[in-house]
C-alpha cells in the first residue's frame, strides 16, 4: 500500500466501527467488510456453529433465529461494574471486558489481511466524556486501554474523537473561520470548537460532551412507545388483598437499552416476569414481555425501533409500522412523526445547550460561530438538527461523512504519532 506505518487508527463506536491508515500523508480507510467502510459493532455468539461471527454476518445470524448471543453497544458498557461480568459463552467463562477485545481484535486482524501490513500500535478515538463522573470517566479509558491490550496492540494513544473529525474537515473552513463539531454518536454526543488556520491546519480551542446519543434515543422511544404494549405503567394485584401498584419500571427501562438485553435473560429476570404475569390486571400485556424474554428477542424490539426512527427521519412520513413479531406473529403498531419528534425533543434541546456551553466556555459567543459541522450517524435527526441549528442562527451547516469523518481524521493524525 505505499505505507510502512504500525500504527492503525480506530474509530471504535458505539454502532459502527471503522479503521484506516495515514497512506502518504492522506487517510486512507480500511474495508472491514467487502465494499463497505464501517463495521456494525455487534456480535454474534453461535452456540449450535460453536463460532462467533461480527458485523454484519453477527446482524444476519440474529434476524435469521440463529441459536446464540446477539450483542451490540457494548461500548456504553466501559467504566460500569458490568464491563467486568463474566458469563459462559461457547464453554468457557469471558468478561465483557474480553469480549470488547475480541471485536477490537477481528478489527485488527482484517486490517492487517487487507494491507499485508502488521500493526503494534494504535490510535483510538474516544468520547471527550464517557461518563459525567470523572472516576467512572477515567474507568472507562482504563477499561478500553485493557481492551486494546487484550486485542494484540502494544500501545494505544487516544484522541477526542470530534477532534479526529474537525481535521478531516478543515477544508471547509476559511482562515479565521470558527467551526463547531456536532458530533451525535451512538451513546455520546460530543463538541469540539476549533479554528481554521489555514486550508489544513486547525486550532482546537474546546471540547466538551456528554453521555446522550443514538441508541438513548431508541431507548426512549422504545420505552414510550413499545414498553406500555407489554405492561409498563399497567396495574399489578398484590399477593393478598385488592389492593394494586403499578408494574414496576426497571425491567422495561433495560429491556429498551441496548447494552443492557443479553442481561436480562438470566432466571431471576424471568422469575420476576412471570410473577409479575400471576398478578397482571392486563396479563395479555405482560404475556408479551414474557414471550419475548422466553424467545430472548430483545433485540428484535431494538431494531425495530430503530428502523422506525431512522424511516420516519428520512421519508415524508406521518408514521410507520413498527414490526412487532416478538410480540406477536404479524403484530405491527404505529409509530408517528409527531410522537417521535415530542419524545426526542428534550433530549436535542440538551444537545443544543451543551453546544452552547462548549462555545461559552471558550469565552465566545453563539453568534460568532461561522460554520457547524455535523458528523455521527445520529447527527442526523431532523429534531437534533434544528435544535442546534437554532442555537446558532448565523453559521453555516456542513454535513460530513456521517459515519467516516472520524476515522478520516483519526487516519490523517496518527501520521504524526
Amino acid at each position: 500500500m505505499g505505507q510502512n506505518s504500525d500504527i492503525l487508527a480506530v474509530d471504535f463506536g458505539t454502532s459502527n466501527s471503522a479503521v484506516g491508515v495515514n497512506l502518504n500523508g492522506k487517510a486512507h480507510i480500511i474495508e472491514l467488510e467487502p465494499g463497505k467502510q464501517t463495521l456494525p459493532t455487534a456480535l454474534f455468539f453461535d452456540f449450535e456453529e460453536k463460532m462467533v461471527t461480527y458485523g454484519s454476518l453477527a446482524e444476519q445470524a440474529l434476524f435469521e433465529g440463529a441459536w446464540g448471543r446477539y450483542m451490540r453497544a457494548l461500548k456504553s458498557l466501559l467504566g460500569t461494574p458490568l464491563i467486568r461480568e463474566s458469563q459462559p459463552f461457547l464453554g468457557k467463562r469471558m468478561s465483557y471486558i474480553e469480549i470488547v477485545a475480541r471485536f477490537l481484535s477481528e478489527m485488527k486482524a482484517r486490517a492487517e489481511t487487507q494491507t499485508g501490513q502488521s500493526y503494534r500500535r494504535a490510535l483510538s478515538g474516544r468520547p471527550v466524556r464517557f461518563h459525567a463522573d470523572p472516576k467512572r470517566d477515567a474507568q472507562a479509558l482504563t477499561d478500553l486501554r485493557e481492551c486494546y491490550k487484550i486485542a494484540g496492540f502494544e500501545d494505544v494513544q487516544f484522541m477526542n474523537e470530534p477532534e479526529g473529525a474537525a481535521r478531516a474537515l478543515a477544508h471547509v473552513l476559511n482562515a479565521g473561520d470558527l467551526g463547531l463539531v456536532i458530533d451525535i454518536g451512538g451513546g455520546t454526543s460530543d463538541f469540539t470548537l476549533f479554528k481554521s488556520t489555514d486550508s489544513s491546519a486547525i486550532e482546537i480551542i474546546q471540547s466538551d460532551g456528554l453521555r446522550l446519543g443514538g441508541t438513548d434515543f431508541d431507548r426512549l422511544l422504545s420505552f414510550e412507545h413499545v414498553m406500555p404494549m407489554m405492561g409498563r405503567g399497567t396495574q399489578i394485584r398484590h399477593a393478598f388483598g385488592d389492593k394494586t401498584h403499578i408494574a414496576p419500571n426497571a425491567i422495561f427501562a433495560d429491556l429498551a437499552t441496548w447494552q443492557k438485553i443479553p442481561f436480562l435473560y438470566a432466571p431471576d429476570t424471568r422469575r420476576a416476569a412471570k410473577d409479575l404475569l400471576q398478578y397482571a390486571v392486563e396479563p395479555d400485556k405482560l404475556a408479551r414481555l414474557n414471550r419475548v424474554l422466553d424467545d430472548e428477542r430483545g433485540h428484535d424490539l431494538a431494531f425495530a425501533v430503530e428502523a422506525a426512527k431512522i424511516e420516519l427521519n428520512t421519508k415524508p412520513l406521518a408514521s410507520v409500522d413498527m414490526r412487532l413479531d416478538a410480540l406477536e406473529q404479524r403484530f405491527e403498531a404505529p409509530l408517528y412523526a409527531l410522537a417521535l419528534a415530542h419524545t426526542l425533543q428534550p433530549s436535542a434541546e440538551q444537545i443544543a445547550q451543551m453546544a452552547l456551553h462548549c462555545v461559552q466556555n471558550a469565552g465566545l459567543a453563539p453568534e460568532q460561530v461561522t460554520h457547524l459541522v455535523f458528523v455521527g450517524g445520529s447527527s442526523l435527526m431532523d429534531v437534533v438538527q434544528n435544535a442546534v441549528t437554532g442555537a446558532f442562527p448565523k453559521a453555516q451547516t456542513h454535513h460530513g461523512a456521517a459515519l467516516t469523518g472520524i476515522i478520516q481524521g483519526l487516519a490523517l493524525a496518527s501520521g504524526d504519532y
